[in-house]
């Protein structure tokens, strides 16, 4: 990976931040704090990406991810910068459920990403066959892990097959919208992966994992929300940039990345934002205008003059920016599969039911359900129950990887499954008083075995390119610090300070499951 330097912040240089979902925000955050100049194009008509506020009911609430990893310092400490510090809420309810062999069962503890260090620690859970097969563990040659392996497949030869589909999968599901026999441990669970690596038992390995966590005394809590949503994060990045001087464009798809002549970036546009105007972004549109960091654009184009550019969009979206500069990145992005997921919301008269207790549950696979988890928001987020006494809220989620055709259905359809599955689950048989199907389509990355080699060549073949980076949840792990950490290497990257790129690439941001239904 090369390490030429740009030196944007100390030049003040133009930085174009493509994207602005949390990885691209959180970069142009970070550009400002180094003095740089930074316009951020987006081709949709919102900021935030898959996080996405909104009111059901009039119940303010998320539409997408609803809570952030507190243990990791990169989302909260964010948070904190653009004045939501007063905001941050942890769950109001650390239980929650299994709904799995018939009953709702409570969540097991003592067990990292659902492989537990002691077989009683899912007792309840497994069957007495089940919990057997876990005794043998200690019994069992070590087995190799090699440069990766799929959680799924490791798990079950060390314990058997039914810690995977009756836990493992519903958790790191969860997470993915993915299979685990698919994923990747060392890229999805890394330090399950590197206590693999050193022990033979991985029953054993676990409780390494827990006594060193315990010998770290981390105190608080472990996941956080924001009263609001957390979808209020990308909001108010969004107004600290622009209150820094940044400019964030909205329905502005970037249609070609090109190098320049000077050593630069030439960033071309299509939309409706800045039409016919010049000035500090560089935009240019029609023949003939220029803007004081742009260049020419031909007719119907608009474009931009940049000394660096951050791409953070999906993988997809990357590789077409990419395919004229770095071909070789751009093959490698082409490959990232993503799953589709559709979250469903309900809101009740809160009269007119009872929830069992906690936050709420998931659904393994195996189990044959339709609805894979289930969020009791109003119980699980003290602030949608403040602020809404008489409402119940709570959300499903449907489909994940290779699991589209439920997504082929309408939204009343999704609501009706939905439905049908919390009555046998919880006894809700109340009708809602609204409802919302917000559909995720090519949502979450999914992290196979390989991963992490994968985003190892992205990086060395964008390296090569002084001026360019990339960042987002297509490499270094799916959930809000992971994203981040990202940006913020990305923007390190640019200044060719390569440090936190080799740590992210080498051990991932792990995601965990923020409770039922995230």
């Amino acid at each position: 990976m090369s390490g030429s330097r740009t030196d944007v912040g100390r030049d003040t240089g133009h930085v174009v931040v493509i994207g602005a979902g949390i990885a691209g925000l959180a970069a142009a955050h970070k550009l400002l704090d180094r003095g740089a100049r930074v316009t951020v194009l987006e081709a949709s008509d919102r900021v935030g990406g898959k996080l996405l506020p909104g009111e059901i009911a009039g119940a303010r609430v998320d539409f997408g991810a609803e809570s952030m990893l507190a243990r990791r310092p990169e989302a909260v400490a964010l948070a904190r910068e653009v004045g939501l510090a007063d905001r941050l809420q942890p769950p109001a309810t650390a239980m929650a459920s299994l709904w799995t062999r018939g009953a709702l069962r409570p969540m097991p503890k003592g067990h990292v990403m659902g492989v537990p260090g002691t077989a009683s620690a899912l007792s309840g859970v497994l069957s007495d066959e089940g919990l057997a097969r876990i005794e043998r563990d200690a019994d069992l040659p070590r087995t190799e892990v090699g440069d990766d392996v799929a959680v799924g497949e490791y798990v079950a030869a060390r314990l058997g097959r039914e810690v995977v589909d009756r836990l493992v999968e519903p958790l790191l599901g969860g997470v993915y919208a993915g299979d685990a026999y698919r994923i990747s441990m060392r890229s999805a669970v890394p330090q399950l992966f590197q206590a693999a690596r050193t022990h033979t038992s991985l029953t054993e390995a676990v409780r390494g994992i827990q006594e060193r966590a315990a010998a770290g005394r981390q105190t608080g809590p472990v996941f956080m929300g924001i009263e609001g949503g957390v979808g209020q994060l990308p909001l108010a990045v969004a107004e600290s940039v622009r209150a820094r001087g940044a400019e964030i464009l909205t329905r502005t798809p970037v249609t070609e990345l090109r190098r320049d002549a000077s050593g630069g970036w030439r960033v071309v546009t299509a939309g409706t934002a800045g039409t016919g105007s010049t000035g500090t972004t560089g935009i240019t549109a029609g023949t003939g205008s220029t803007g004081s960091a742009g260049s020419t654009g031909r007719a119907g184009e608009r474009v931009l003059r940049a000394d660096a550019v951050v791409v953070a969009v999906p993988a997809p979206v990357a590789a077409g920016l990419l395919r004229a500069e770095a071909p070789e990145a751009a093959a490698e992005l082409a490959g990232v599969e993503y799953a589709s997921m559709a979250l469903v919301t309900l809101a009740y008269r809160r009269a007119d039911l009872t929830l069992p207790e906690g936050s709420g549950f998931l659904v393994p696979p195996v189990d044959g359900r339709t609805i894979k988890a289930s969020t009791f928001a109003s119980q699980k987020w003290g602030w949608i129950a403040d602020e809404n006494p008489d409402l119940l809220v709570l959300r499903t989620s449907v489909g994940r990887y290779g699991e589209t055709v439920i997504l082929d259905h309408d939204d009343a359809h999704l609501v009706d499954v939905s439905r049908i599955d919390l009555r046998e689950a919880t006894g809700l048989s109340a009708t809602p008083l609204e409802t919302r199907v917000t559909r995720w389509d090519d949502g979450l990355p999914q992290y196979p075995v390989g991963h992490h080699a994968r985003v190892a060549r992205v990086r060395e073949h964008v390296g090569k390119l002084p001026g360019l980076a990339v960042c987002g949840a297509a490499y270094d792990g799916v959930g809000i610090p992971a994203c981040v950490a990202s940006a913020a290497a990305a923007v390190d990257q640019i200044d060719g300070d390569l440090r936190a790129v080799r740590d992210l690439t080498a051990d991932p941001v792990q995601s965990l499951h923020g409770g039922a239904g995230e």
